[in-house]
């Protein structure tokens, strides 16, 4: 096996021509820089040093012949180490950014902004899926940061903490306004028309199983594929929505929507960021990680 520090001695006495010059640089003492030469000749089979009044000279033979080859290696090295500290340190090149549409709508989209506006050298690659998609891209490596809804059992994945917390809750339009004067039993929704998610995401099923855990059994009349098109169908009053009270507070204030409020309210929920198993983040993604972990 190559020693490297050995070669890095030999390296740092060439360009020194000599071993006290070299014990100076490398702070160990002369003897061990002596041994440190003789230790590599011996196992390259020949002398690399000329030991002449003068110092150390490189011999035509060895030193010579492997003194320019060792020289790049080691600048290589060094850029090498200096390309990674870069990355520890800098933020730069790309991060993989997956989310819902729904979550880079409403959770994401002013954090993307703020962190383009402050690491424009950073390449954003944004990865719309829904979170069971999103689990698979971090399973494979290729996401480096991804926002899912919680909750999710899969461990395949180190799961950082919670970016906000979510609050399910029925929204309407005017047509079912009466039913926001006063808290409705749960079981009585599902004798209206329901508004909901599309059965695949984490959202729905949520909501599905703690219904069933009780015994109410919510069946929409019109499935959505986004979060948008379901509250623009409730506010023409099409049905009754399932939405995340967090996502509806401009159409609450506003009185374009109604919350109907239910006895037992939906459980909370949350949404989570998520990182690769076994691989390192790079500042880049540290310092987008940040804008929520400060924000706390």
């Amino acid at each position: 096996m190559v020693n490297l520090e050995l070669y890095r001695v030999f390296y740092i006495v060439a360009k020194c021509g000599s071993l006290t010059k070299a014990a100076d640089e490398l702070f160990i003492s002369q003897p061990a820089v002596s041994q440190a030469v003789k230790q590599l000749e011996g196992q390259l089979g020949m002398p690399l040093f000329d030991r002449t009044h003068r110092g150390m000279e490189l011999t035509e033979q060895g030193g010579k012949q492997i003194f320019p080859i060792v020289e790049r290696a080691l600048a290589e090295l060094g850029d090498a180490e200096n390309r990674l500290r870069e990355i520890k340190t800098t933020a730069t090149g790309t991060i993989r950014i997956s989310a819902s549409d729904t979550i880079f709508n409403y959770l994401l989209i002013d954090k993307i902004a703020q962190y383009h506006e402050k690491y424009p050298d950073v390449k954003l690659n944004l990865i719309n899926c829904i979170t069971t998609e999103t689990l698979e891209l971090l399973k494979n490596n290729k996401c480096d940061i991804a926002f899912l809804n919680l909750p999710v059992d899969d461990k395949d994945f180190v799961l950082s903490g919670e970016v906000v917390p979510l609050h399910d809750t029925f929204v309407a339009g005017k047509k079912y306004a009466s039913l926001a004067e006063d808290v409705q039993p749960l079981r009585f929704m599902h004798d209206y028309p329901l508004l909901m998610l599309d059965g695949n995401t984490v959202t729905r099923k949520a909501i599905v199983q703690f219904a069933h855990s009780i015994g109410v059994h919510l069946q929409p009349e019109v499935e959505c594929g986004s979060l948008e098109l379901m509250i623009n169908l409730a506010k023409i009053g099409v049905g009754i929505a399932c939405a995340p009270r967090e996502y509806v507070t401009r159409e609450l204030a506003e009185g374009s929507l109604y919350e109907i409020r239910t006895d037992p309210a939906l459980p909370a929920r949350g949404v989570g960021i998520a990182f690769p198993k076994n691989q390192p983040l790079s500042f880049a993604v540290r310092a987008f990680f940040e804008l929520f972990n400060t924000a706390k």
